[in-house]
């Protein structure tokens, strides 16, 4: 018998068999150069929890922020500044997050009285309603659903 048929024989347990894998998340990871500053601020103004930290005292390398069961990830980069591409992009513009919820109107309302707002909700010609707030750092979320709900400035059928 081989060297290698002993490595295979029958005597050698079979290899484990493992589950398909299933995606969990994706997760948006953003590079920030105050990763404790940019944490608080989406706690503040949008609601989000912090829910991870590291190293557990400041200046944070990294910090996790999460908003229902949707998860940001902050890194820090000293001096990282995002770029603005905005122009490139043109009327289209630049998103670098979509958040789907319900309850998008309600959202709205609360994260406007904090003034962070920075396109206002409306219907799309897709069907959802959105709106738009920009973080310290120039990242561009978009928060959308209630597809469902009519536009009332469109007028009732009739």
């Amino acid at each position: 018998m081989s060297q290698e048929d002993s490595v295979h024989s029958a005597s050698a347990p079979a290899p484990a068999k493992h589950a398909e894998p299933v995606v969990r998340s994706v997760v948006p990871t953003f590079l920030v150069s105050d990763v404790g500053t940019t944490a608080r601020w989406y706690a503040e103004r949008l609601g989000f929890r912090i829910v991870g930290t590291f190293p557990e005292a400041e200046p944070w390398g990294y910090a996790s922020v999460m908003l229902g069961p949707a998860e940001l990830m902050l890194l820090r980069l000293d001096g990282y500044e995002k770029p603005d591409l905005a122009a490139r992009r043109g009327a289209a513009g630049v998103w670098d997050a979509y958040v789907r919820l319900d309850g998008v109107h309600a959202f709205h309302e609360r994260v406007r009285a904090r003034g962070v707002v920075t396109v206002p909700l409306r219907k799309q010609p897709y069907g959802d309603w959105e709106f738009e707030v920009r973080d310290p750092n120039g990242y561009v979320l978009v928060f959308g659903g209630d597809a469902a709900l009519p536009d009332p400035a469109a007028g009732s059928p009739g």
